[in-house]
């Protein structure tokens, strides 16, 4: 078998099985696991899957930017941004991610809640500008231009200020085994710092997002109170998640 039809057989495994594993892989072609890793490592590097230990999962289609996102499964994004914008209460402390979903979250507040936001994405922010009943708090930082968001040492330690009662996270992989993930280190440790300070996280998961995984892990699945999916996500990632103790509620 030619290297690229290797790489072909290796996808459709893939897309089939929602993983590979290398061993059961090299054991079927009768080659060397060595062999299967070099081609992982490949198809990683053209970012066609996610390698993890044993083998590989999909990789997350939302890793783009800010710009290219906002055209990324819009209406699976708006159902779960209209879910999460009414689990907030009159008088309570929003933690509010960055990104597409996020700014979905903060265009759906009920115009009369009365509430505060407190987020690091500039984006959320200006959103916000116009409702008369929500408090805005910034976070600054160094503006990471990828996401919208600011990052680094001094965004923590605001955060350290902060008690919260909700904390909506964004992701780009969620996985029954893999985790929480996204495709930059230092958000993950921005996401971590959020969620240490809020009472409950729940992940923003439209369907692109479920049963991948990206390069930083955030947390365990079970680490958070609730992961909000639409309603055309694939079943039998829900049955994962659902199989690993996972809250979901569906949009």
């Amino acid at each position: 078998m030619l290297t690229s039809q290797r790489k072909q057989y290796l996808l459709d495994i893939l897309q089939r099985d929602g993983q590979i594993q290398a061993k059961a892989v090299s054991q079927e072609l009768a080659l060397s696991e060595d062999t299967i890793r070099r081609d992982l490592r490949e198809l990683a590097a053209e970012g066609k899957l996610q390698r993890v230990h044993g083998g590989a999962l999909p990789a997350s289609p939302a890793v783009g930017d800010f710009t290219q996102r906002q055209n990324v499964a819009t209406s699976g994004k708006a159902a779960i941004a209209q879910v999460a914008a009414h689990m907030i209460e009159p008088g309570q402390i929003v933690l509010l991610d960055g990104g597409t979903t996020a700014v979905q979250i903060a265009r759906s507040l009920p115009p009369g809640l009365h509430c505060t936001v407190v987020t690091h994405s500039p984006s959320v922010a200006v959103e916000l500008v116009h409702h008369a009943g929500v408090e805005v708090v910034m976070i600054g930082g160094r503006l990471f231009k990828h996401s919208v968001v600011n990052v680094g040492a001094s965004a923590i330690e605001a955060m350290a200020h902060i008690r919260a009662d909700l904390f909506f996270m964004g992701v780009t992989g969620v996985h029954a085994e893999a985790g929480l993930s996204t495709g930059d280190l230092e958000e993950t440790y921005i996401k971590r710092a959020l969620m240490a300070r809020a009472a409950e996280t729940y992940v923003l998961a439209s369907e692109e997002k479920l049963n991948a995984a990206s390069a930083y892990v955030i947390a365990k699945v079970r680490d958070v109170a609730g992961v909000i999916v639409n309603k055309e996500a694939n079943g039998a990632a829900l049955a994962g998640l659902r199989a690993a103790g996972v809250n979901l509620l569906v949009a």
